[in-house]
């Protein structure tokens, strides 16, 4: 949880205020319930604006092309050459060759009935500027790639909806490899302030075996528990 630039874990005493930055984990299944609790009712994206065909953008893309429910996305890139490549490599996205914080285009690749807009060239301040402007142009939700993490207080008030850190993401993969034991994932939160670790309890384990209530967790440290793994 942070406030105010200060991130700690909560008490169950604690209670929570407008601005409020919050780290949950949920079932799967419960995901829906879960945002709309805090006011984001899930709803069915059909129509996605990319803008960016780097890497990120390219990825994404075709990541949206082969879910099974039809989504419409237009990809927005300023290099002729990439808008090219990016054409050539995807097949139902309509790929738009121009400047992403233009107007017309941006009014031509459907901005305003945009379900979400995703921003990730490689310029923080272009990024940034686009979310705003398809926020103007109605589109209902917007998403910055943001490299500069001190940009990021800036999020909210310029009402960009969410912003991804490649950086945490990189620090997340690092510290996957490189820890001891049975780690299936690592997520760091913040500027690496914190990290959300998944982990198995092996046979080995000195915890294995022992009441949670009598194990010496750092102070802080949050404790959450998934159905036991399968077994082959």
């Amino acid at each position: 949880m942070r406030r105010n630039g200060k991130l700690f874990a909560p008490d169950p005493g604690d209670q929570l205020f407008a601005g409020d930055q919050i780290y949950v984990f949920t079932n799967a299944h419960d995901v829906g319930r879960t945002l709309e609790i805090f006011g984001k009712p899930t709803e069915r994206q059909e129509r996605i604006v990319i803008i960016g065909a780097g890497n990120v953008g390219l990825s994404v893309a075709q990541e949206l092309e082969r879910r099974p429910e039809r989504i419409r996305t237009r990809l927005i890139e300023r290099d002729r050459e990439r808008a090219e490549e990016a054409a050539d490599a995807l097949d139902r996205t309509i790929v738009l060759h121009g400047d992403g914080l233009s107007s017309e285009l941006l009014e031509e690749a459907g901005i305003p009935r945009a379900d979400a807009v995703v921003a990730v060239t490689q310029d923080d301040k272009t990024n940034i500027l686009a979310c705003v402007r398809a926020k103007q142009a109605g589109a209902k939700l917007a998403i910055a790639l943001v490299n500069d993490p001190t940009m990021m207080p800036l999020m909210s008030a310029l009402d960009i909806d969410a912003f991804i850190n490649p950086r945490a993401t990189t620090v997340s993969t690092i510290l996957r490899h490189v820890r001891h034991g049975r780690v299936r994932d690592i997520y760091s939160i913040g500027d690496a302030e914190a990290e959300a670790i998944e982990a198995q309890v092996l046979s080995t384990s000195p915890i294995a075996g022992r009441s949670v209530r009598d194990i010496e967790f750092p102070e802080g440290a949050l404790l959450g528990r998934c159905k036991r793994a399968a077994k082959f």
